[in-house]
């Protein structure tokens, strides 16, 4: 059974939530369709629950180009990503052989597989084309002068460097730091659950992928002042309508977004709003104009499922996974000099 069917497209449609040609505007009015948001014992919109993205694992953040202005793919494409699904799905398993399983316990780390396919999740195969809708073009913008300096800078960086020559040299991914606010909301290949978790005066957003969670105030109190910097930024929202309305700001220039390091003037807006009662749209916007030459924004639908397992993020296993990466590195370092 398809976790997301296009039975929800009407109440999409009504709150001008849909995945078009043209980027639509949210509707603020409080009602999607027919459908009447609860509220809390306090009067708010009632957003809570767990919303994992499993279902949206496969869609790209970025359309391919040859679709154009289209978001929705046709019956032969989706056909095809159904046939790619299934493919990858068998590949997954035989490449996690059970010979693999019992001489590599982990599974197949730095192949194919890694983690093996039992972490993995999926949802089924789903029509929308990609996670941007704006520009209309489903890809993000151009890279300004200073972003694409930027980011030369931090390739050169690594020139003449070996893949572990220091803990410097992984990724925050790698040493269970951080995806970055975005990549910890949109999902991948596993750890995709979300949940809201409200008090009056109060919103928490956690993600399942290297446990975040930002405690986000509501009562209008000013961001952090431009000294303080954070991985996942510092956030204030607010409501509109019954939409929640977040605004991060204050991060660091040390996280990516996509594939592109961001600048520190970064500023992210969310908006939350419920259009039935087990859907939950996010929209969010990214800007920052010592990176790319105009804003964008994706889109998300998020299914409802109390039931899913919100797991520690145990990533290190004991904080042993650095320490072995880089004595490994120098025992091969120790290996090629033994055999010059």
């Amino acid at each position: 059974m398809r976790i997301l069917e296009r039975s929800w497209l009407p109440a999409l449609a009504a709150a001008g939530l849909v995945f078009a040609v043209q980027p639509q505007e949210s509707s603020d009015s409080g009602t999607a369709g027919s459908y009447k948001i609860p509220r809390t014992s306090w009067g708010d919109p009632d957003l809570s629950g767990i919303w994992p993205g499993t279902a949206m694992v496969g869609v790209p953040m970025q359309r391919d180009e040859k679709l154009g202005l289209r978001n929705w793919l046709t019956e032969e494409e989706f056909t095809a990503r159904e046939a790619q699904f299934a493919r990858q799905e068998e590949q997954d398993n035989a490449d996690f052989s059970l010979e693999t399983a019992a001489s590599t316990p982990g599974g197949d780390v730095g192949g194919p597989v890694s983690p093996p396919p039992h972490w993995l999740e999926r949802g089924d195969p789903q029509r929308q084309a990609s996670l941007i809708i704006d520009p209309p073009n489903g890809r993000m913008p151009p890279l300004t002068e200073a972003g694409q300096a930027h980011q030369a800078a931090v390739r050169d960086a690594r020139q003449g460097r070996g893949p572990a020559d220091s803990y410097t040299d992984r990724s925050l991914y790698d040493r269970c730091i951080t995806r970055g606010m975005v990549g910890s909301l949109t999902p991948a290949i596993y750890n995709a659950g979300n949940e809201i978790v409200q008090s009056p005066g109060y919103v928490v957003i956690r993600n399942e992928m290297i446990h975040e969670a930002r405690v986000i105030p509501l009562d209008g109190r000013p961001p952090l002042g431009p000294a303080f910097k954070q991985w996942v930024g510092d956030s204030r929202g607010h409501w509109d309508g019954d939409t929640l309305v977040v605004e991060t700001t204050n991060f660091t220039d040390r996280t990516n977004v996509g594939q592109a390091r961001h600048s520190e003037k970064l500023k992210i807006t969310e908006r939350y709003t419920r259009v039935d009662e087990d859907t939950l749209v996010l929209r969010l916007t990214v800007e920052d104009p010592d990176t790319w030459t105009a804003p964008w924004t994706l889109e998300l639908p998020l299914k409802r499922d109390d039931g899913y397992g919100m797991f520690e993020y145990a990533c290190h296993e004991g904080n042993l996974a650095m320490f072995n990466i880089l004595s490994g590195a120098r025992a091969d370092e120790r290996a090629a000099a033994g055999k010059r």
